[in-house]
């Protein structure tokens, strides 16, 4: 492990040593272009060429003005700070560098914003659909390898490599998930992974799963590159779906351009050698923690081929918010799901949100601390807790409540169900501690994802809990998301690699023997999940009362759980049954919720409920109603 960071830093730093003697130029400029009318008028560019940092730079174009040019350690980089008026008009913006009896002449584009969807958040009528573009769907075969790439790889038969799918195989199958009652598509990231194979185990893996960004400002080539991904969020809005976009901001890959010829040492955080993050969230929140324990969790690297970045230096923030900016308005996203929240700079994280928000308002941003208790979970979103640092992250992802889900649905149909502590009870005290938060509905529930053992799995294959699971997620607080293929019983565990739980969607390449997408490709048993899923979802998506109601629960006695959602169009009973044999429920104890209805429809087999007064409810059974007058 230290061979290769040592091997890795030479390499970062040699550019720093010997610095390049050549002709001045500019190769690269990022952003690669801006908007007029950006509520924010200031912008950093990063120039990047030859020498660039040893040019005098002018700009002569009205509205745009060149406050200062900041040169670093590296004289191959000048970042230029202006300030874009809004009377400025779009155009093709003429950077001129002069050096001695040479000048320099790179254009930049100014863009007119359009009117088109971007940023229109996701809320708790949605329904996210978290889908790993490789292992979905290929619509285009001839982009699944590149002989010019660092992993010229490409083999379905082989877990560890690219597969293939791709942003054209994706669009292919937005009719599939508009069928099943989502509402929004969040892929694991699309930007460019130039990154080679590495060696993990002792085993060489692509970077399939996309999260080392080699370039920020493109789309892999390999899932079709930016234009593919422009179309796909057009073709997703026009059938009525979000798209949520998986930033990435503590790491970059190791074969990042800018890594190649970093502008400073300080680009990374920077060890005597080689310091991997503890994985341990307690210092952080922790009174008592030890500086070195928080900094070795904030500063030490995810893994020794993900250089992890140093969001304290000032050019680093900049670049990564104008990114995320960038990102929003060019391919008009609607949500930012941020990988690795709470090993970032929690100031950088701020400002970056703020930055979001001030342009989209209604974004929707949600990152990803897997911890294990509500007092961590509520540090990394806006709280109601005196920590000394507060969050300005809207939402997160609800790891708390997961984990409470998952452990109940292993006490289903056990002594345990009706224990003190067991069963359905670990979800009403996860959701009992909501008070810390500003907002838990902003909250995205989940019961597994790319990271985690697959949640049919995870139930032992058990198509009662599997259902009961999901009527949970589908109910309950929060805005949910279901990882692909759960709706067709896909199924495995980690052990002994996460590729056991990414495996390909059937169907979604040309000559696979099954096509799930369809339901004459399907079982009967993955028939049945499919259409429970979609009939819940449907309603869920059409009945604002049980995305949106207030929620209230009750404490479950003798492993019956029943909570309702409610607002001034409607209640919806959701009465869950978690032991082994079938239980009458009399409902007096529910008269807060109830009094007023004489009857109700099941959600879930459409049966008209003629009296309320006690009911019977199966085993292993979350059952669901919409009360009547």
């Amino acid at each position: 492990m230290k061979q290769s960071y040592f091997g890795l830093l030479l390499a970062l730093l040699l550019p720093l040593l010997g610095l390049a003697q050549s002709a001045p130029g500019i190769t690269r400029i990022n952003p690669t272009n801006w908007w007029v009318g950006m509520k924010n008028p200031s912008l950093q560019l990063l120039v990047y060429g030859p020498q660039a940092g040893t040019l005098t730079y002018t700009i002569t174009y009205p509205g745009v003005k060149l406050v200062k040019v900041n040169t670093v350690e590296n004289p191959n980089y000048a970042f230029l700070d202006l300030t874009i008026a809004p009377t400025a008009k779009p155009g093709k913006v003429q950077i001129i560098g002069k050096k001695g009896t040479q000048t320099i002449s790179q254009t930049w584009e100014l863009r007119a914003r359009d009117n088109t969807p971007k940023g229109q958040g996701v809320t708790a009528a949605d329904l996210i659909y978290l889908a790993m573009p490789d292992r979905f769907a290929n619509g285009d075969p001839a982009n699944d390898k590149f002989a010019d790439l660092a992993d010229p790889n490409m083999d379905r038969a082989n877990p560890f490599y690219r597969h293939g799918g791709d942003l054209q195989g994706a669009a292919r199958r937005i009719g599939y998930l508009k069928e099943l009652g989502v509402t929004a598509v969040w892929f694991t990231p699309v930007l460019e992974n130039n990154q080679p194979l590495t060696n993990e185990g002792g085993t060489m893996r692509s970077a399939y799963h996309g999260y080392g960004f080699t370039d920020q400002y493109n789309v892999d080539r390999r899932l079709g590159g930016n234009a593919a991904y422009k179309a796909y969020v057009q073709q997703a809005h026009a059938a009525g779906l979000k798209v949520v976009q998986d930033a990435v901001y503590n790491h970059v890959g190791q074969n990042h351009w800018i890594l190649k010829d970093m502008p400073m040492k300080s680009w990374l955080h920077q060890w005597p050698t080689y310091t991997n993050t503890s994985y341990r969230q307690q210092p952080i929140t922790d009174p008592h923690a030890a500086q070195i324990d928080k900094k070795v969790t904030l500063d030490g690297w995810f893994v020794p081929f993900l250089p992890d970045l140093n969001q304290q230096n000032p050019y680093v923030a900049n670049y990564l918010i104008e990114n995320a900016i960038w990102s929003v308005e060019n391919f008009g996203v609607d949500a930012w799901r941020i990988d690795t929240y709470m090993y970032n700079d929690q100031p950088f994280m701020n400002r970056c949100n703020a930055a979001l928000l001030a342009e989209y308002p209604r974004i929707h941003i949600f990152g990803e601390s897997s911890v294990n208790n509500v007092v961590d979970q509520s540090y990394y979103v806006k709280n109601k807790i005196d920590f000394p640092f507060k969050s300005n992250q809207p939402g997160g992802l609800d790891f708390v409540l997961e984990s409470a889900v998952l452990g109940a649905l292993k006490d289903v149909g056990k002594p345990e169900a009706t224990s003190w502590d067991g069963g359905p009870q670990r979800v009403y005290q996860a959701l009992a501690q909501d008070a810390v938060y500003q907002d838990p509905t902003k909250l995205v529930t989940f019961l597994d994802n790319h990271d985690h053992n697959r949640y049919l799995s995870e139930v032992g294959d058990d198509l009662d809990k599997f259902k009961m699971g999901l009527t949970w997620l589908l109910t309950t607080r929060g805005i949910p998301s279901m990882y692909y293929g759960t709706e067709i019983l896909m199924k495995n565990f980690k052990d002994p690699s996460d590729a056991e739980v990414r495996k390909d969607f059937p169907g979604g390449w040309p000559g696979d023997k099954e096509d799930k997408f369809t339901a004459a490709g399907r079982s009967a048993r993955e028939n049945e999940a499919f259409d429970f899923v979609k009939k819940l979802a449907t309603y869920r998506r059409d009945h604002k009362t049980l995305h949106s109601g207030r929620l209230m629960q009750y404490l479950p006695e003798k492993g019956i759980y029943v909570y309702f959602r409610y607002d001034a169009t409607g209640t919806v009973m959701v009465a869950t049954n978690a032991i082994d044999k079938p239980a009458a429920l009399p409902t007096a104890r529910f008269s807060e919720r109830m009094s007023g209805f004489t009857k109700a429809r099941n959600v879930l087999t459409g049966e008209t409920l003629s009296s309320l007064a006690t009911l019977q409810l199966p085993a292993k059974t979350a059952v669901v109603l919409e009360l009547l007058k």
